[in-house]
């Protein structure tokens, strides 16, 4: 069993560490999270001896409420969706959505699975993700088009950035600058004409965030911008 695999690399001092990092206490968005202290370079050890789980197999584990079991599941999906893009594969993911539950979880899934998938497909299903009441399906929406980045198309990063911008979240304030940075690295005066247009509105850590490769003058510009008013 994969579960089983995947015990061998526990390590309770590591768990530690990571639970604190990934905010699993009261209140916190990884709230009732448990962490075996695996890292994911062994998380994909165990992924890739295992390319041929089943369905069933894989849904045990992101039903799981140990954190690594979800993330070997996902990462056997990537796997699996970069030889194949599988419709089943796609349905499965979807349909797992609320296992998808914390951003590593997100950021290592959805660009190189519902990413790749949508690239030459009609990309509605992101835009519902973007006005979704769940953090997680919000980051999804925002972190699927580090693919379409990757491939030049930058449309759909700039529609939902926008959509973002009003977020209270850190994450989503985050995830939004980080693809506003891949964007500004691949098309500069895009990136400027977006921040042009949208520096009262977008959230600090966001600015800085997307701002982050820019040269050092075009990046105090846009910081004292902002705050002039």
């Amino acid at each position: 069993m994969i579960q089983e695999e995947l015990k061998e690399f526990k390590n309770k001092e590591q768990a530690k560490i990571l639970s604190y990092f990934f905010k699993t206490g009261k209140g916190q968005y990884g709230e009732g999270d448990v962490f075996w202290g695996i890292k994911v370079p062994q998380s994909r050890i165990v992924a890739k001896k295992n390319l041929n789980a089943s369905f069933k197999e894989l849904q045990g584990l992101l039903d799981s409420g140990i954190h690594e079991c979800r993330l070997t599941a996902l990462l056997i999906l990537v796997e699996n969706f970069k030889k194949e893009e599988s419709e089943k594969i796609i349905k499965f993911y979807l349909k797992n959505l609320k296992n998808i539950n914390n951003w590593d979880l997100v950021d290592l899934s959805c660009p190189n699975i519902l990413g790749k998938y949508l690239l030459k497909r009609d990309r509605k299903i992101l835009y519902e993700l973007s006005c979704s009441d769940n953090l997680w399906e919000k980051r999804i929406a925002i972190v699927s088009t580090y693919y379409f980045i990757k491939n030049n198309d930058f449309e759909d990063t700039i529609k939902i950035s926008k959509t973002l911008l009003k977020e209270e979240h850190d994450l989503i304030h985050k995830a939004v600058g980080w693809m506003l940075r891949e964007v500004g690295k691949r098309d500069e005066k895009l990136l400027i004409a977006f921040l042009e247009k949208e520096y009262y509105n977008i959230p600090r850590t966001a600015l800085r965030y997307a701002i982050e490769r820019l040269e050092e003058s075009k990046r105090k510009y846009f910081l004292n911008k902002k705050y002039e008013k």
